[in-house]
């Protein structure tokens, strides 16, 4: 078996822990985002999370890329009726998932154990960990002020021109024991096609995340989210623009320079290639598209070949 540890958040991550977990010989572990959390109806919502779990199970809505699939809406239906704001998209077996979550955080428990719990109660075979134990959360500034993420994400659309970026909460955040183990243990370490910004940055921004990629002596390998300049699903692109990154696989290099080895690109942004090696990563093309499960399977196969030809050339060195 090859330990392999997953970076993720979003579709993109859930899409790479999918064809991971998929391969014969991985142990694969997740560390996921845990900014994009939020309360909803005095619930505790935990997006990126319930992606990966929904997705692992095999119980996501396929067509949305987050959700359960063949789902209801009539909590959400009384409580718009009883004059709540329904913006967030919650399903009716979602909600069943919130309150259970949001009862044992009442209770005391560890976040990280709550998630270890739904995992496995949902089926799912990875281990999910969570990157802290403690309550951090993406903030959003735009001409109109500060937002939520998911205010910006979804009740806006994505709409507003993006100002500034902020974690709160970061400050006082501390590693959990699980996650550092799941970097130091690993084989081998990927960065899902995530969102540099908003899905990635928050699990490095934890104390000590960041840390244990630098000092790690196994493959690190980054995938980008970016097919020619653009994202397939997601604001990442209008994101880095509105910011002053470079909005695409060499903004992406950069973001990640001696955090990976090596950075896997689409097939058309082979033009970077000498770009991408000038801020320390070296470039692999493949077709990154992950359309349905077969292109997972391929792709993480060629994600942890590429790992393995690294560790072949480190003990020759």
């Amino acid at each position: 078996m090859t330990r392999v540890t997953l970076l993720a958040g979003g579709v993109g991550g859930a899409k790479m822990a999918e064809g991971l977990a998929a391969l014969p010989g991985v142990d694969l572990t997740v560390i996921g985002n845990v900014a994009d959390d939020d309360e909803f109806h005095g619930l505790w919502v935990s997006p990126d999370i319930d992606t990966l779990s929904y997705s692992l199970a095999g119980l996501i809505d396929r067509r949305q890329g987050w959700g359960v699939a063949d789902e209801g809406h009539r909590a959400l239906e009384v409580l718009a009726r009883l004059g709540q704001d329904c913006w967030m998209s919650l399903g009716d077996r979602d909600f069943g998932l919130h309150i259970w979550r949001t009862m044992r955080r009442m209770r005391g428990d560890r976040p990280s154990v709550i998630a270890a719990d739904a995992a496995r109660a949902l089926g799912v075979g990875p281990r999910i960990v969570l990157p802290t134990d403690d309550r951090v959360q993406t903030r959003v500034r735009t001409d109109a002020g500060w937002l939520s993420f998911q205010e910006y994400f979804v009740r806006e659309k994505c709409a507003p021109e993006i100002r500034e970026l902020r974690l709160d909460g970061i400050e006082a955040a501390r590693p959990t024991p699980e996650a550092l183990a799941a970097i130091a243990e690993a084989e081998a370490i990927v960065i899902a096609p995530s969102n540099p910004l908003v899905s990635i940055a928050p699990i490095l921004a934890v104390p000590g995340i960041a840390e244990g990629l630098r000092q790690a002596r196994v493959p690190r390998i980054a995938v980008s989210p970016f097919i020619a300049g653009k994202v397939v699903k997601g604001p990442a692109d209008r994101m880095m623009a509105a910011l002053g990154l470079r909005a695409d696989a060499v903004g992406v290099a950069e973001r990640y320079a001696g955090l990976a080895d090596v950075l896997v690109i689409d097939d058309l942004d082979s033009a970077h290639s000498a770009a991408i090696a000038a801020r320390g990563l070296h470039p692999e093309c493949r077709p990154i598209l992950m359309r349905d499960q077969g292109d997972k399977q391929r792709l993480a196969a060629e994600v942890l070949e590429i790992a393995r030809m690294l560790a072949a050339r480190e003990e020759v060195a």
